[in-house]
């Protein structure tokens, strides 16, 4: 019996750590780790939370991408914007790794309004 329950458990962390590979590749590739995650673990929800944070990163850099082609402001905007940006993704893709789902500033309550 005691062979068997180490197996169960066996199972189990392979589980969470596939989750977190999946969570981790959601959000660090952004867009196209949102897409791989929703077309192959749709199901598994810790992945699809952090695949959600790795969208809305994306659009997030594609608006302050576009926000920074305006002369001078959308400059100072851009520059900025890029930093949190770069911030909130290291964060994101540190806490998929991690194995709890965490919160981010902005960008959680953004995810958590996405319904698929």
């Amino acid at each position: 019996m005691k062979y068997f329950r180490g197996d169960i458990m066996a199972v189990s962390k392979k589980k969470d750590d596939d989750s977190k590979t999946w969570a981790f590749l959601g959000v660090f590739l952004t867009v196209i780790g949102f897409i791989i995650v929703l077309l192959t673990r749709k199901e598994d929800e810790y992945a699809m939370y952090y695949a959600k944070h790795g969208l809305i990163l994306f659009i997030g850099w594609v608006a302050f991408s576009l926000l920074g082609r305006v002369p001078v402001v959308g400059w100072y905007f851009y520059i900025v914007g890029g930093i949190a940006l770069l911030i909130l993704w290291v964060m994101a893709f540190i806490g998929a790794l991690s194995g709890e789902k965490k919160r981010f500033l902005i960008l959680t309550d953004l995810a958590e309004k996405i319904n698929l």
